[in-house]
């Protein structure tokens, strides 16, 4: 036990590293605030394009949310930083990282809110034109804020993954959480950064995982 806890929680060596891994998770809590963000407000306009009759706008939202949904993530990261200056569009490694992240994670809020959105009843709808709203409206005042306290659990969980899937952008040398802690490990030769980065992991995403079920149940009860 006395081997294990040497090897893998070192105190001395997490005591020496913390520094180290404060500055990845400063990085990482940047990558997945600002990425989440922004994905919220594309997930939305998707929905909003997919769930359109007209197929100019739908046939292409259906487009971008089936492919970031099926490709890896991964694979994402690397075509948009190694692959894109070959027709002309250049980003820095944190832009890169953004946008692949709020890409990525906007596919699937968009698929959230699709589904919120087609919860609810098709007569608030219709009472909302019928009071002389246009569609835009009735889905501006109506439907869309009843359809964001639906899907506020899933969302919550969506976050979650986004703020795991952060560490993949050190295939583009972003030096996040867990890219410092392998650094560290390789430095020190002990993995007990790797350990320190999983728990400071641990102590963001517990409360987060904690709040969704909260969520749930209480959509349940209220549903």
């Amino acid at each position: 036990m006395e081997q294990l806890i040497e090897k893998f929680l070192n105190a001395e060596i997490l005591l020496k590293v913390t520094p180290f891994l404060v500055q990845g998770l400063w990085i990482t809590l940047k990558l997945a605030f600002i990425s989440e963000a922004l994905s919220l407000v594309l997930g939305l306009v998707a929905a909003l394009m997919k769930i359109s009759k007209n197929r100019f706008v739908s046939v292409p939202a259906s487009i971008y949310i089936d492919v970031f949904r099926a490709t890896p993530l991964l694979v994402q990261i690397i075509i948009i930083f190694y692959a894109l200056p070959d027709i002309g569009i250049c980003l820095g490694r944190y832009q890169a990282g953004i946008v692949a992240l709020m890409l990525n994670n906007g596919a699937y809020v968009a698929e959230i809110f699709r589904a919120g959105i087609e919860s609810i009843d098709r007569g608030q709808m219709e009472a909302a034109r019928s009071l002389g709203l246009t569609y835009f409206q009735a889905m501006r005042k109506v439907i869309i804020p009843q359809a964001v306290s639906r899907v506020l659990p899933p969302l919550t969980s969506s976050f979650v993954a986004l703020l795991k899937d952060t560490s993949l952008v050190s295939v583009i040398g972003l030096e996040e959480l867990l890219k410092q802690g392998r650094q560290l490990q390789n430095w020190l030769a002990n993995p007990t950064p790797l350990t320190g980065a999983a728990l400071i992991y641990l102590v963001i995403i517990w409360p987060l995982i904690q709040l969704a079920i909260k969520l749930e149940k209480r959509m349940g009860r209220h549903g």
